[in-house]
């Protein structure tokens, strides 16, 4: 909106109005913008909350700090919400694709759990939405998600083609046929990047090669389910990390750093080429919306952090899982998500481990064992003694290991 308003100030010489046209600029004005709003409106909602009783109900793990959690006001994902989508509405172009398909998964998702948590608190339906809901509206969010990658034109990655010995044209890529450059096109494609390989560049549609000449033709089908499988697991893996004050926030906060520098990296042309990754165009608009997002995570924990006085709820888990997984897809490193996300993935693990486990002893042995003492991952630490703040504490300090990590692979391979 403010871009659309500066750049026609700008058009009439108004001093000092370009500086809209820098992406940088209007990433950190974002940020400035979505701590502002959480830090306000969070105390007004936290109130609002609290008036019409919206508490959240706490399990009897056997955890003493849990119980104390009992009455804290929940649904402050609207907090987080509110604060990606306002700065992003101000400061984002609205003809990118991209930035548009963040609005919709940041709404869509952001429904699915704001249902959840309703169901829960108002209804006092103690499982609130059923599973199989929550599944069926994940997998449709990445239809929609896939379906837009793969067939809108806006959608495209830039590369060098040359002309070719037999006189074809062929990618510059490690292309060993290449006898002269030509230009530079944009094209629809399927690739995405692979961590650690030194040519690395995985294409979908190789994996229905057995196809031939019919793989490029069906290739929309593997990279749609792999879509909905990558959107479901992490914003699963993200629900499932939301059990400790600032757990979830912190590390979702780390997260989003990373991706905004690999969002910049994959929309500049000049970095893109030195680091030898796919260059997508219009994708550095994505650093405002995540400028947003990491805004309104670090808002969140004003009020999230030990001891919380309000939490996300699904509201707010499910859909900074669906933000980073849908992020990480359309700047082509949902590969690195394994590595980048490792908190969430533990914390899945934890919980998948855990109940086959325990059904597989209880067929065989006619008792349930278990590998950990109480499942997800942090209540494991939690039953074994360890503060919840240190609990917290040490798992942000390895989200930020591994999100260094996950950027040196731009030069380590």
């Amino acid at each position: 909106m403010l871009y659309y308003l500066f750049n026609f100030f700008n058009e009439l010489n108004l001093p000092g109005a370009g500086v809209f046209e820098y992406i940088t600029f209007r990433a950190a004005m974002a940020m400035i913008t979505s701590l502002i709003v959480s830090i306000f409106f969070g105390k007004k909602i936290i109130r609002i909350l609290q008036k019409h009783q919206i508490g959240e109900e706490i399990r009897d793990l056997g955890l003493e700090e849990q119980m104390k959690k009992k009455g804290t006001p929940t649904m402050g994902g609207l907090i987080i919400i509110a604060a990606i989508i306002i700065p992003t509405l101000l400061f984002a172009k609205f003809d990118n694709i991209y930035v548009l398909l963040m609005l919709i998964t940041t709404i869509w998702l952001g429904s699915i759990g704001f249902l959840d948590d309703y169901l829960k608190i108002k209804k006092k339906n103690k499982d609130g939405l059923k599973g199989k809901f929550k599944i069926i509206g994940q997998i449709g969010l990445g239809f929609i998600v896939g379906g837009i990658l793969y067939f809108s034109d806006d959608v495209v990655i830039r590369t060098q083609v040359c002309e070719g010995t037999n006189q074809e044209i062929v990618e510059v890529v490690d292309n060993p046929n290449c006898t002269e450059f030509i230009e530079y096109v944009d094209v629809k494609s399927t690739k995405t990047t692979i961590p650690f390989l030194k040519n690395n560049e995985f294409d979908y549609a190789k994996i229905v090669w057995f196809l031939g000449d019919n793989a490029e033709k069906f290739a929309w089908i593997v990279f749609v389910i792999a879509i909905i499988i990558i959107v479901t697991a992490v914003s699963n893996g993200a629900n499932l990390t939301d059990g400790l004050d600032g757990l979830a926030t912190g590390s979702s906060a780390i997260i989003g750093v990373t991706l905004g520098i690999l969002a910049y990296v994959s929309g500049n042309r000049i970095a893109a080429e030195y680091l030898h990754i796919l260059y997508i165009p219009n994708t550095g608009e994505l650093v405002i919306f995540m400028a947003s997002f990491i805004g309104a995570a670090i808002g969140f924990l004003w009020y999230n952090s030990f001891p919380a006085q309000i939490f996300m709820g699904d509201t707010g888990s499910l859909t900074i899982g669906g933000i980073i997984a849908v992020f990480a897809i359309i700047i082509k490193k949902e590969l690195l998500i394994p590595i980048l996300c490792g908190v969430f993935l533990a914390e899945s693990l934890s919980v998948m481990l855990q109940v086959s486990y325990f059904k597989y002893t209880k067929k065989r042995y006619g008792e349930g064992k278990r590998i950990f003492l109480m499942a997800p991952l942090h209540h494991h630490y939690q039953k074994k003694g360890f503060p919840e703040a240190k609990i917290v504490a040490r798992f942000w300090i390895i989200s930020l290991l591994l999100a260094v990590i996950s950027i040196i692979t731009l030069k380590l391979r």
